[in-house]
């Protein structure tokens, strides 16, 4: 099926061949429910794969981690591969590394606060255009103060860090409302009830490790287990976006390489597009426009292009349409927009073709050797190589304990953060309060000591005049006191008389 880098994905008038050194330029794999984006996907994810090249894939409905399994010959099976004329199929098995955000079928994934920005958390958190604003002071302080925003706790003391201070950095970023810093902590209350608190921490994913092949040349193909992700759906895409916008920033320019560096498969793609912010729609479309030239290709899977914004979908190079339903007009308008986007091939009628596909029939148009689109055909699409269903769940278990990323990721950590060192400020600062109270009281009790002292001081001086007084005011005393007088009296007369007497007699 695959000749050096020309890959057979299908065939009906004509040979439908996918260049792996135009895959870089992005692709996008639609149709209904039930109608084979799908196996589309996985024969892909095979192709690249057996070419060296690592692939990441979101498992929604739990049936791409059978990639790991060989498959095996049906009636049907072999009709469709005589159809096409694969001569040289075979089953085989391929390389996967499973990972999952709630660390439960696969590798935890996490990431930190900080890594992820406050352009994808507004989105996660579904900020209003002030909330944002504020966030992006949140992250402005902590980086000012070298603070690393690592999980939930961290950005809740934070915010409550910036709404006690708010008038010191109101001054110097703008009004900071309380209403909006409890908006905000409301938010993330949302967020972690949903089960999102667990993406956020450390060890974080270390992108290279989504880059790796097996000893036998074979690229990895992880694969996210992303049925309970679905769920949240905001978290679902905001978390596949972060992934690419990773991608996107830490991998070096390489042009267009003979093979894509590593292949990005984006399911359920129209999440990322609804009620998307102007400010993160024009980072996703810088991503998509220049990941390209990292070596990185992304496909977009969903039910109809009309999901992808014209921006985004213009880039999609490499396209595989399934069978569209067409129940109302706004359905009918929507295939006839997606008819006119191929090249159109003589042969048939693009918008009558969309209607009248078979499950595992798409049209299909690639990019050429120069670039351009090639006309498109209706084909028969290849069948996959690997089983086709859901893996054991002994064997998923089994893929998980030998991998080394079950040591590098499976226990978190939780060293200081933002959280710890804003609490050791609050803690000093509650000391110093305390050291500071003490101190009063002890002066309070000292003024309070005083106070009672000169009052007792007083008091005994009271105590000793009204005794003075008393004693004074006695009978007794009163009759004592004029004897003495009395008595003093003649007798000091006496002296007296006695002494100017001698004296006359000397000056006779």
């Amino acid at each position: 099926m695959s000749e050096g880098y020309r890959f057979t994905i299908g065939k009906g008038d004509n040979t439908v061949e996918l260049l792996s050194k135009m895959s870089n330029r992005h692709g996008l794999i639609a149709g209904a429910t039930g109608t084979g984006k799908t196996i589309s996907l996985k024969v892909l994810a095979e192709h690249f794969s057996d070419i060296g090249v690592p692939v990441f894939l979101a498992d929604v409905k739990g049936d791409l981690a059978s990639l790991a399994e060989p498959g095996s010959m049906n009636d049907k099976l072999k009709e469709r591969i005589n159809t096409i004329g694969l001569e040289d199929f075979q089953f085989g098995s391929f390389p996967i590394r499973l990972w999952d955000v709630y660390g439960k079928l696969g590798h935890p994934v996490r990431t930190d606060i900080t890594e992820m920005g406050p352009i994808l958390l507004s989105r996660l958190l579904d900020l209003n255009e002030t909330q944002t604003g504020i966030l992006h002071i949140a992250f402005r302080v902590a980086d000012e103060n070298g603070w690393l925003l690592v999980d939930l706790k961290d950005l809740r003391s934070m915010l409550q860090y910036l709404g006690d201070n708010r008038k010191e950095y109101s001054l110097q970023y703008g009004n900071i409302a309380p209403q909006s810093i409890g908006a905000i902590q409301r938010s993330l209350l949302t967020l972690e009830s949903q089960g999102g608190d667990v993406f956020f921490g450390e060890p974080s994913l270390d992108i290279q490790d989504l880059l790796m092949t097996d000893p036998n040349g074979k690229g990895m193909v992880n694969v996210l287990a992303s049925q309970d992700l679905f769920n949240s759906p905001r978290i679902y895409s905001t978390f596949l976006l972060w992934m690419l916008s990773e991608l996107f920033e830490q991998l070096p320019e390489v042009g267009d390489p003979e093979k894509p560096r590593m292949v990005f498969f984006f399911d359920e793609a129209h999440l990322l597009f609804n009620d998307t912010p102007k400010a993160l729609m024009e980072k996703i479309e810088l991503v998509v426009r220049l990941i390209r030239s990292k070596g990185v290709g992304v496909f977009f899977v969903t039910q109809n292009p009309a999901d992808i914004p014209d921006n985004v979908l213009g880039q999609l190079g490499n396209r595989i349409q399934h069978a569209l339903r067409a129940y109302t007009p706004k359905e009918q308008k929507a295939i006839k927009a997606a008819a006119e986007t191929f090249r159109q091939n003589p042969s048939f009628k693009v918008e009558e073709a969309i209607t009248q596909l078979k499950t595992g029939e798409a049209l299909v148009s690639f990019l050429d050797e120069e670039g351009k689109p090639s006309i498109v055909e209706r084909a028969l699409i290849a069948p996959p190589r690997s089983v086709i269903g859901t893996l054991d769940p002994a064997k998923r278990q089994g893929i998980i304990d030998n991998s080394p990323m079950n040591f590098k990721y499976k226990d978190a950590v939780d060293e200081e953060s933002a959280y710890e060192i804003i609490q050791a400020k609050y803690e000093k600062i509650v000391a110093q309060q305390h050291q500071e109270e003490e101190a009063k009281i002890r002066e309070l009790e000292e003024k309070e000591a005083e106070k009672l002292r000169k009052a007792r001081e007083k008091e005994i001086e009271k105590e000793k005049k009204e005794r003075e007084r008393a004693r004074k005011n006695n009978p007794l005393y009163k009759v004592g006191r004029t004897a003495v007088n009395t008595l003093t009296g003649d007798v000091g007369r006496k002296i007296a008389r006695g002494l100017l007497g001698n004296v006359g007699n000397f000056f006779k």
